[in-house]
């Protein structure tokens, strides 16, 4: 099996941990729905340039904001919070399922996973 269709698996099966975590606290499917891509906002940035664009898109796609949400939902027993952070985790790890990973400043199809076609 290649490397690149391991690290597919791997991030496949973390987004289906995340909706397994999101069903076991009775979140809304809904929301779950609705804000899934809420996170591509984050590529409004390749409007001003790729710099910009892949800044933007990184803080949008890494995984250090959602853990922190995730940690400060826990310490303070805030449901909504937790919520969200679980979309979010979930949105990265369906992203990088797809080969979609953080970007470089070249381009946008220059990722840390490979490059996209």
């Amino acid at each position: 099996m290649k490397l690149r269709k391991i690290i597919s698996l791997e991030y496949l099966l973390a987004f289906l941990g995340s909706v397994f975590f999101y069903w076991y606290f009775e979140f809304s499917f809904l929301y779950f729905v609705l804000l899934l891509l809420l996170p591509d906002i984050s590529m409004l940035g390749y409007i001003v340039n790729t710099k910009v664009g892949a800044f933007f898109y990184n803080i949008g796609h890494s995984l250090v904001v959602p853990v922190i949400l995730l940690i400060i939902s826990f310490v303070t027993v805030s449901t909504s919070l937790l919520m969200a952070s679980i979309i979010w985790l979930a949105h990265i790890f369906l992203d990088r399922t797809l080969g979609y990973g953080l970007k470089y400043d070249e381009a946008f199809t220059k990722t840390h996973l490979q490059q996209i076609a």
